[in-house]
């Protein structure tokens, strides 16, 4: 819908409205002076319990949560209220005449009291609904969207934006030759519980929700290598791959590349010692 089209929607809205309240008006104003209130409180009446049903309709827009529901049974009982002393206006043909008989809205004495009751306490109603209501709305605080908070976690962090090329590192083939006896002995044992690189690569991952995400402190270069040590101390050669390293030691992508660089440097030396040790 253009801008015409709800500029028309709703000036017949208010028309509609203004109509309506001109209608409860004069009930109101009838039932108002036969409790006994003057001409300018009979005048004023009507303006007490329609437009604080109009306040209260506004505050629901407004509010959330309880103070919402608040606001709309404020709206309900005033709403009700005025159908029931419209619904007595018109049973009632005396209240039309301008001499009334003050107190009396219904023949029957029980529900006359009620209903003088519920007349002359409507007003103070308004006052203290009414006051609860603005203190409500000039209170309201809108509810932000919560902002994304840095990722503290190194381990889900790469995993949204882990190198590529790392991921497409081929395995070296292994040689068919028969290993000379001092090299099966300076080689490490492989570990058959730890999964090889394509085990690894064939894994699907998952994102990690937010609300598992646990808080890793920031650790140092040394102790990154002291627990990549300890991690690949089994492994073979092969396997010593930076995607590993990686998802073995919980870090970044570039960190875990550094780490393999570091622990092949130390393996072919180690190779070179034993073989030099072997002639």
């Amino acid at each position: 819908m253009n801008r015409f089209g709800k500029a028309l929607l709703v000036a017949a809205l208010v028309g509609v409205v203004g109509m309506a309240f001109r209608v409860s008006w004069n009930a109101l104003r009838d039932v108002a002076t036969a409790t006994g209130a003057d001409e300018t409180a009979a005048f004023l009446y009507p303006f007490v319990v329609d437009g604080l049903m109009a306040l209260a309709l506004v505050a629901t827009l407004v509010l959330t949560g309880d103070a919402r529901r608040f606001a709309l049974r404020v709206l309900a009982a005033y709403t009700l209220a005025s159908l029931v002393l419209n619904y007595v206006h018109g049973l009632v043909p005396e209240l039309h005449d301008e001499v009334v008989d003050w107190g009396r809205l219904a023949d029957w004495d029980p529900a006359n009291w009620a209903l003088v009751l519920l007349a002359t306490s409507l007003p103070v109603g308004s006052i203290y609904f009414g006051s609860d209501l603005v203190a409500k709305v000039l209170h309201h605080r809108p509810i932000e969207a919560p902002t994304p908070t840095p990722n503290q976690d190194e381990s889900t962090e790469t995993i949204m934006n882990r190198s590529t090329s790392d991921l497409g590192e081929p395995v070296p083939a292994p040689v068919a030759t028969a290993p000379a006896p001092a090299a099966l002995e300076a080689a490490p044992k492989v570990d058959l519980a730890k999964p090889t690189e394509s085990a690894v690569k064939a894994r699907p991952v998952r994102p990690v929700p937010p609300a598992a995400r646990s808080a890793r402190p920031n650790r140092t270069a040394d102790q990154l290598l002291n627990e990549a040590r300890e991690l690949t101390q089994h492994w073979p050669v092969e396997d010593l791959t930076a995607e590993g390293i990686r998802k073995g030691v919980r870090t970044s992508a570039a960190k875990a590349r550094t780490l393999r660089d570091t622990l092949l440097a130390e393996r072919g030396q180690g190779v070179r010692v034993a073989g030099e040790a072997a002639a």
